[in-house]
């Protein structure tokens, strides 16, 4: 399991990790939890599920969100360098999506989902999953859980 392995690197190089998570809806923060020790590098995290939260704990601009909307490159960056304006992490991970089935549109389909990773440097990076619900949330927490270790 991704999570494993992203402890046990998290562990070794000594490095620090948030998240912020709006479609995964706390599984990102699951998954990192379940690994026992993880209070040795695993800050907490936000759950902004709510563009109102988006702006309130994690500074992203109404601008941001009434241009680009929730679920884009420009909400991920901002989530992500929001969270470590407050958390100092020395990784930071983002996620905003749509899960489905309802709320996707031609130029965002369910499916699609944002992430940033903030670590040394910058990385956003967009996916599409299919499949259900929770089969796009299991997915997409997965896959920034990969790219991140990737990184390391």
């Amino acid at each position: 399991m991704s999570s494993a392995k992203l402890h046990q690197l998290l562990v070794e190089k000594d490095l620090t990790l948030s998240v912020a998570e709006s479609c995964t809806g706390g599984l990102l923060s699951h998954l990192i939890t379940q690994n026992a020790g993880a209070s040795k590098y695993f800050l907490g995290g936000v759950i902004a599920y709510s563009n109102q939260l988006k702006k309130d704990l994690l500074g992203v601009s109404s601008k941001t969100l009434d241009t680009h909307g929730a679920v884009s490159q420009e909400t991920a960056e901002a989530m992500c360098e929001g969270l470590y304006q407050k958390t100092k992490a020395d990784i930071c991970l983002a996620i905003t999506g749509v899960a489905g089935p309802t709320g996707g549109t031609p130029e965002k389909p369910v499916g699609l989902v944002w992430m940033a990773i903030r670590c040394k440097n910058l990385k956003i990076f967009s996916m599409h999953f299919d499949g259900d619900r929770q089969e796009i949330i299991g997915r997409s927490a997965e896959a920034i859980l990969d790219r991140t270790i990737s990184l390391l």
